[in-house]
């Protein structure tokens, strides 16, 4: 069964390079919301939906990615799923904000798709030898 990524980003051309750099992982499905609100209702949709990994930006409009990160962070079943964080986001606590309330990883645009496909593939497997 294919590992799902959930991309929460609200500009489409970084949201296009994230899809196609992580669509390049082995055995993965990725899906795409445009805000923090619009993942909480793609997860809801479906109880049983299982995503192994958030890809989320912070400033969206709606619910931005501090506050969908502390949401993830409070559901017990999400607690473990990685989250990685990329934003262009210019508060300078931005990443440390974002790791202190959960995000296992911070990319700051300009980001490499290479270096932030590497970790959430890196994550994935970790994640997936924590279940087994």
């Amino acid at each position: 069964m294919p590992r799902r990524i959930l991309i929460v980003e609200d500009a489409d051309t970084a949201a296009t390079t994230l899809e196609i750099v992580l669509q390049t992982i082995p055995d993965v499905e990725v899906a795409r919301v445009t805000d923090g609100l619009r993942a909480v209702e793609y997860l809801a949709a479906e109880p049983g939906r299982a995503v192994d990994a958030v890809v989320t930006d912070l400033e969206m409009p709606f619910l931005d990615g501090y506050q969908l990160i502390e949401r993830l962070r409070r559901e017990p079943r999400r607690q473990s799923v990685p989250i990685v964080v990329v934003s262009g986001c210019q508060d300078p606590r931005a990443g440390e904000r974002a790791l202190e309330l959960g995000a296992d990883a911070y990319f700051s645009k300009p980001w490499s798709p290479l270096a932030v496909r590497r970790k959430v593939e890196e994550l994935l497997d970790h994640s997936s030898l924590r279940a087994v």
